[in-house]
């Protein structure tokens, strides 16, 4: 027998216009619409959940979704105080976003970004895959401990579309058969495949140099890991190691022989990078002295065929930035830098060109953090589910004391907050201002009002540019980024040292100069504006 409350249910199911499309149509309409959106839809009732949460769903909405530059600051200390891990998201329109990475904790380190995935360690705890927009997260046991200590080039995170299969890699130094050896060298990677029990050792060919690892990095293009390593015997001292994800083997390719370098410049430094799914090597001489300044033409070189080995130089550019940041050099038709204390982008217009790095478009300033700290990944905000690998028994529990609520990090927590307080006090003030204004309206409104009240609206609409709707309302609570976290204070400070007295101002000058000329009592207007006037100058010295 079908109840009253099942039959209101299906007739509302039934009426609802956009299950009355063809399933084609419906799909297209959930294609174009951000994962947040799809996660409200997914609730409205059980055929939506099932349509947006089936895999085949999930797929076709990652192929097309927006491409974002993510920029990651790991942990610093800088003058005495810390500064935790952050984030900052580079959409399409090359607009830096205001808000922190939910799923990024202050000691957390980043290693890899995968189909809206990020991978992300701590010194002392787990690993942890988080997804970017949804905010789920799976914490696994960490791989044998490195003997030189964890560095985000020694793990790396991919996917393999044939397999289906999601693998966390870790180059294994200083070990030969579980034993301390050479810690500036490794011999195994480990191989992790979500869903899997533990991890899986797998022997290089021969002993690989660490150092090359650690100083230029690590990418995964088109499903194939790749690093360099030392060759003393080739003109660029240096080969390119690949690690295929799914057959798990080894291969070696060599670096193009031409090569010129000046006498009159140091040694010569290597990166390599993803530029738009291409694998690239990015070189150029350092400082004779200080092997940190890069001097001369920076190169660019793409590996265009993997068969014969076959590399091409694609660009060259004058004054070299200071930081390449990696494993992602490129996003859309520009390249990221770092100089100075400014993250900057170049745009790339054609092949085989000098572009000078003088002509930078200004993205943030990233001071006071530390400069050579950056990376640089390309992400995807999307549907994947972590729950079909949260099984396997290499799934850990995160400790329930961890992130903010750390104490290492309350001063850096009690500062936000006392600019929270400071906010809302000046929102006060600017409330019992207008208030004031009212009541010099009301009193005069009578008198001259195109003269005195008009006069106060005046100079309120100029000053006091956004007023808040509901007095001591306390704002949406979502964390800034350190960079408009940064902006927002030094905002704040500017609108509290100014726009108020500058509004206590006005309005009091124009309370004396009517008050004397037409003899009105204002004795109650008048205490309030003393009364703000001394809330004000509290305000601004604090």
């Amino acid at each position: 027998m079908v109840t009253g409350e099942t039959s209101s249910k299906r007739q509302i199911n039934e009426e609802c216009i956009i299950n009355c499309l063809p399933g084609d149509l419906i799909e297209r309409i959930f294609l174009r619409l951000p994962v947040s959106t799809l996660l409200r839809c997914a609730s409205v009732c059980k055929h939506w959940h099932n349509f947006i949460r089936d895999p085949q769903f999930v797929t076709s909405h990652l192929q097309r979704a927006h491409r974002y530059a993510l920029l990651f600051f790991p942990q610093c200390l800088v003058s005495g105080k810390p500064y935790p891990s952050d984030a900052i998201l580079i959409d399409e329109a090359w607009s830096p976003s205001t808000c922190a990475v939910p799923v990024i904790g202050p000691d957390d380190f980043l290693f890899g970004s995968c189909n809206g995935l990020i991978g992300l360690y701590t010194k002392t705890s787990t690993i942890k895959i988080a997804n970017l927009a949804t905010g789920e997260c799976m914490h696994l046991e960490k791989p044998a401990k490195n003997m030189r200590g964890d560095h985000f080039s020694f793990y790396s995170f991919g996917f393999h579309p044939m397999t289906k299969e999601y693998k966390i890699t870790h180059f294994l130094g200083g070990c030969v058969d579980g034993r301390p050896h050479n810690k500036d060298s490794f011999s195994v990677i480990q191989v992790y495949t979500l869903g899997n029990e533990k991890w899986k050792d797998i022997p290089t060919p021969e002993a690989l140099s660490l150092n090359s690892v650690r100083n230029s990095g690590v990418v995964n293009v088109d499903r194939t890991l790749y690093w360099l390593t030392e060759d003393k015997t080739v003109t660029w001292q240096h080969t390119v190691m690949s690690f295929d994800l799914k057959e798990e083997s080894f291969a070696m390719i060599q670096l193009p022989a031409e090569r010129e370098d000046l006498d009159c410049f140091g040694p010569r430094k290597f990166w390599i990078r993803d530029i738009d799914g291409k694998l690239c090597i990015v070189t150029a001489q350092t400082g004779r002295y200080d092997a940190r300044i890069l001097l001369g033409e920076l190169q660019i070189w793409t590996l265009d065929n993997m068969v014969e080995q076959k590399w091409s130089q694609k660009y060259k550019f004058t004054n070299p930035p200071v930081h390449i940041p990696g494993p992602h050099f490129g996003h859309r038709d520009r390249i990221l830098t770092q100089s100075g204390i400014s993250v900057g982008s170049y745009e790339l217009i054609g092949e085989n060109i000098e572009i000078n790095f003088s002509k930078m478009a200004k993205l943030l300033d990233f001071s006071p953090r530390r400069q050579y700290n950056m990376q640089s990944y390309i992400c995807v905000k999307s549907l994947v589910c972590l729950d079909v690998y949260k099984n396997a028994g290499i799934v850990r529990r995160p400790k329930q004391r961890q992130g903010w609520e750390l104490k290492k990090w309350e001063a850096w927590e009690n500062e936000l907050r006392e600019v929270e307080d400071l906010r809302s006090n000046i929102d006060k003030l600017q409330h019992d201002l207008i208030e004031a204004a009212e009541k010099m309206v009301k009193m005069y409104k009578f008198d001259k009002p195109r003269d005195i009240a008009e006069r106060v609206r005046m100079e309120l609409n100029q000053v006091l540019e956004h007023k808040p709707e509901i007095p001591n309302q306390p704002r949406f609570l979502r964390r800034f980024n350190w960079v408009e976290q940064k902006r927002d204070t030094k905002e704040l400070v500017s609108r509290s040292r100014k726009a108020i007295k500058q509004a206590q101002d006005n309005i009091s000058s124009i309370v004396r100069s009517h008050t004397l000329d037409q003899g009105i009592s204002t004795a109650e207007v008048s205490s309030t504006g003393d009364k703000k006037n001394e809330e004000g100058n509290l305000l601004c010295k604090t």
